[in-house]
């Protein structure tokens, strides 16, 4: 499995990433966000939902846990950080395995549910604005997607 970083300067650096990922996204796609707090999850997918052509404002799905927008493709928001058990039904893999793109936000803690191909993307503090951000493939799909994006 390839492992890419790079840094991102500023929030709209993180953000334009994310548009350019959101442009070769596909029905089903998993993406899990990680890393510290206020490290930029809520803004990577704020930039996912731009290039998903989404105009209603996104914010974090914290109480709510999934959020759902419409724009090229469907865009299923979870904050799962509040979610007590991670068997709870909640219905994931209907939105896994649905028609559009699922952004999981603290997804390690329903990691037995989350699909075996994902893209994980882990955003960590490196200073002020700056920001570390790791991509994890899992799946060729996946490996293929983050070598155009950051190759």
């Amino acid at each position: 499995m390839n492992q890419f970083q790079l840094s991102s300067l500023k929030p709209e650096d993180t953000n334009r990433l994310a548009i350019k990922l959101a442009e070769n996204l596909q029905p089903g796609d998993v993406i899990a966000l990680e890393g510290d707090l206020g490290a930029g999850k809520t803004t990577f997918t704020k930039g996912l939902a731009v290039g998903l052509g989404i105009t209603k404002t996104v914010s974090s799905p914290t109480f709510t846990i999934i959020k759902e927008y419409r724009g090229r493709l469907p865009l299923y928001h979870m904050d799962v950080y509040r979610v007590q058990d991670s068997f709870e039904d909640l219905g994931f893999d209907e939105y896994f395995y649905g028609d559009g793109v699922t952004v999981v936000e603290w997804a390690h803690l329903i990691k037995d549910q989350l699909p075996e191909e994902l893209l994980t993307i882990y955003l960590y503090h490196s200073g002020e604005e700056e920001r570390r951000i790791e991509f994890s493939p899992s799946g060729k799909r996946y490996e293929v997607l983050c070598k155009e994006l950051l190759t």
